[in-house]
């Protein structure tokens, strides 16, 4: 199966869809550190704790009170919390304060920090006092309550995602000062009653600046460490503060992007529920790009439920409803048929997760070889982000950023302190530069043959076998999955002996979204394999 070793290769390659075996290859040669690979920088140069709490400050001395609802909150889901809230336990502002706490506790500047959240919303506390004062009118009136909602919920979002109130940097120092409105998914989930909580850490740029950088580092933000090795395991890319955060328990939940594996690979290093859905689903508006032909943003959650619920809130298009969250605790694999990749086989938590698989009902189907060419990958994303970058600084970023482009960016970085704004070089940008300029019918047709190659390959596999997806690991298959425009969902697999979280990440056909939710809460209630990192339960 020499095409899915070749898309992990593409993987390493594509900022956007690093995967943990990046790690293994560039474990750093310096016997002195047990890095996974050398770090130029570790603590931003732009932001601090003080900095990034400052509208809190008055709330600090509370925070070490909230140790004691550490068994209300860490871990559970928002069906969970709801009931809480409703019950009278808990309240939407206790859950907030808490999740801040936790941030201020392990996030900068000690032996525990992650580096994770860039800035946070200075109204979150007003926001959650308001919907207490709603759960007290609801049941003063004796109103029915969904516990499937995302009402009170705090949420942090990837910072490529316009948001007002706080900067949109894409962890550019560049764009520090990038004061917008909200995009449009923001304000679905307004509409829909979460809380912003704060802007999440990312691999600068979503992963298409440095090329040589680790995933995880933005200017802005600084390097973002996994939880589960704080400095011996990648984060993945470039979704990466979303991930980790998430894992700690900052949040109920948090949003990234991805292009092919932003999601996929930070949620499966982080053993998250992790959803790269069919592009439109979500609106792009308001998204910091790299290709309007593949990016979409994503929910990142702790269980299949959760995403679900964040999900609804923010769709464009009815992949979820309210019915469909309740039937997630039945669902069942059933009469399934899946297409299994034999060179993943090597990895036994992949074997396990085939046998539970079919011990639950399903057919695995080992695939034959057929070779999927990937050629123009990155002409493709060169192409489109040269495009789409100007297009976004015109019409969706601050007015100071109105005529920027790639090079502007790049002249910035060079006059501003490169050492600070660009220690790993900005390779990725001047590849965008020289790439040449092509005719939009060319360069359309040029990427719907490649969806349509990509389709074909895998509808050969569903019609031969007549599957009703694929079973891969992690982000392996992004690529090959984004550009036939098939969805994708990954679900915690378990953990390797030196507790390396994996993901088992299923695959549907184009549109077919809605089967990816039954298909991981199936394995998901049957095996349950997450777990908090040890060393952030206390």
């Amino acid at each position: 199966m020499r095409i899915f070793y070749s898309l992990v290769v593409i993987c390493l390659v594509f900022y956007s869809c690093k995967t943990q075996e990046k790690a293994t290859q560039t474990t750093t040669t310096k016997a002195k550190s047990s890095d996974f690979r050398e770090f130029k920088v570790l603590d931003s140069k732009y932001i601090t704790r003080e900095s990034v709490f400052k509208a809190y400050t008055a709330e600090i001395p509370e925070f070490e009170k909230m140790d004691q609802y550490n068994d209300l909150i860490v871990e559970k889901s928002i069906p969970e919390l709801q009931q809480a809230v409703y019950d009278g336990i808990l309240s939407y502002k206790t859950i907030t304060l808490f999740y801040l706490s936790r941030i201020y506790k392990y996030d900068r500047n000690n032996k525990k920090s992650l580096n994770t959240v860039i800035s946070l919303n200075p109204k979150a506390l007003e926001d959650a006092h308001s919907f207490d004062l709603r759960m007290e009118e609801l049941k003063r009136e004796n109103s029915s309550f969904s516990p499937y909602t995302l009402m009170g919920m705090p949420i942090l979002l990837k910072d490529n995602i316009n948001t007002s109130g706080m900067p949109t940097t894409a962890g550019a120092a560049a764009l520090i000062k990038n004061q917008t409105g909200d995009a449009n998914l923001v304000r679905n989930l307004i509409e829909n009653d979460a809380i912003i909580l704060g802007k999440a850490n990312l691999s600068e740029w979503a992963y298409y600046f440095c090329g040589d950088c680790p995933s995880g580092y933005s200017a802005v933000g600084g390097q973002t460490l996994n939880p589960y090795g704080r400095r011996t395991m990648d984060t993945g890319g470039s979704s990466s503060g979303s991930g980790a955060s998430v894992a700690a328990n900052f949040a109920v939940a948090a949003v990234g992007s991805e292009t092919a594996g932003s999601i996929l690979s930070p949620s499966s290093q982080h053993s998250l529920v992790g959803y790269k859905p069919t592009v439109g689903s979500i609106s792009g508006s308001g998204v910091v790009p790299i290709s309007s032909y593949l990016d979409t943003a994503g929910p990142m959650a702790k269980s299949v439920i959760d995403n679900a619920i964040l999900m609804q809130a923010m769709q464009t298009m009815d992949v979820v409803n309210q019915e469909m969250i309740k039937k997630l605790e039945t669902a069942s694999l059933k009469g399934k048929r899946f297409g299994v990749f034999p060179a993943f086989k090597s990895n036994p938590l992949y074997v396990n997760a085939i046998q539970k698989m079919e011990e639950l009902g399903a057919t695995m189907i080992e695939l034959e070889e057929k070779q999927l060419s990937l050629d123009g990958f990155i002409k493709l994303l060169n192409a489109d982000m040269k495009r789409d970058l100007p297009s976004y600084f015109l019409g969706q970023a601050a007015s100071p950023y109105r005529n920027w482009d790639v090079k502007k960016v790049m002249e910035w970085n060079r006059t501003n302190d490169s050492l600070k704004t660009m220690p790993y070089g900005q390779r990725l940008f001047q590849g965008i530069i020289e790439e040449p300029a092509i005719d939009d019918g060319e360069f359309y047709t040029f990427k719907t043959d490649m969806t349509t190659r990509a389709q074909d390959y895998y509808y050969y596999y569903t019609q031969t076998h007549n599957l009703d997806g694929f079973v891969s690991i992690n982000n392996y298959s992004a690529a090959g999955a984004a550009i036939a425009m098939f969805p994708a969902m990954t679900v915690p697999m378990g953990y390797d002996e030196k507790g390396q979280p994996y993901g088992l990440t299923f695959i549907a056909p184009s549109e077919e979204d809605s089967l990816l939710y039954y298909w991981a809460a199936a394995y998901e209630n049957a095996t349950r394999h997450r777990n908090i990192p040890e060393n952030y339960n206390d």
